[in-house]
């Protein structure tokens, strides 16, 4: 499926809650330097903070104030641009990666400001990336998935994404099928996967849109937040299979 909606009556595969037995792997601190480091991101064109050619406004700068505390903050400057949080993985001294067959976790809560464009990915080299979710208040009821190893993604509208709400997300990456659910259901499986040889770091950040997708910040807004009250990565115990390690 591809940029769609999952098909109206179409059931989804009942997705365990985690692989029969797995182990957390990672556990976000966005206080520690050892786990994250701010600003520089493969998810931006030459590892830069700067996205000229993306739609995109944000300038990510390394301040504790606009992402260590889990609230990822925007501010305006007075050219028009605004600083933005972003962590990665990538570069870290701990470095961590997701591999195929994890699971992760998330709770967020979502902006209310037009032109906030949170977002949770697993990025590998050469843009082979895995979004755990994109969102923009614009369009109010609607969360973003999409698998960028394997060209699949969904536009899932749903009445407990607002803005301002908590909402848990929960990616698995499968091998052979990638699934997203959202408050514990199922609701994208995108037959399509990571392969067998996927790895990838964490990318947190709050980027601002700068109007030809989605419209910009409204002219009296100067500050927009979202945060992440918890994230965490599971693994199957002893390299075992997921319960995604086949096709569903």
């Amino acid at each position: 499926m591809s940029k769609d909606e999952p098909s109206p009556g179409g059931p989804l595969p009942g997705s365990r809650r985690f692989p029969a037995a797995s182990d957390v792997v990672f556990t976000a601190d966005f206080t520690s330097t050892a786990q994250w480091v701010a600003v520089r991101s493969r998810a931006r064109p030459a590892d830069g903070p700067d996205h000229p050619d993306d739609d995109r406004l944000d300038r990510p700068v390394d301040d504790p104030r606009y992402c260590r505390s889990g609230v990822f903050r925007a501010t305006r400057l007075p050219d028009g641009r605004w600083q933005t949080g972003l962590l990665t993985t990538r570069g870290s001294r701990e470095g961590f990666t997701v591999r195929p067959g994890d699971v992760l976790d998330a709770r967020v809560r979502l902006p209310r400001e037009t032109g906030a464009w949170p977002a949770i990915r697993a990025w590998g080299d050469g843009g082979q990336g895995v979004d755990v979710f994109e969102y923009h208040a614009d369009n109010p009821d609607q969360m973003e998935f999409t698998n960028h190893v394997r060209s699949a993604s969904c536009y899932l509208h749903d009445d407990a994404v607002r803005p301002g709400a908590w909402v848990d997300v929960r990616t698995e990456f499968g091998p052979r099928c990638v699934i997203w659910s959202l408050n514990g259901a199922s609701v994208f499986a995108d037959h399509r996967g990571v392969g067998h040889a996927w790895r990838a770091h964490l990318v947190v950040g709050l980027a601002v849109s700068a109007g030809r997708y989605h419209p910009p910040p409204e002219p009296g807004t100067t500050e927009m937040s979202f945060e992440v009250g918890s994230l965490a990565v599971r693994r199957p115990s002893g390299g075992g299979r997921t319960a995604y390690a086949r096709p569903v």
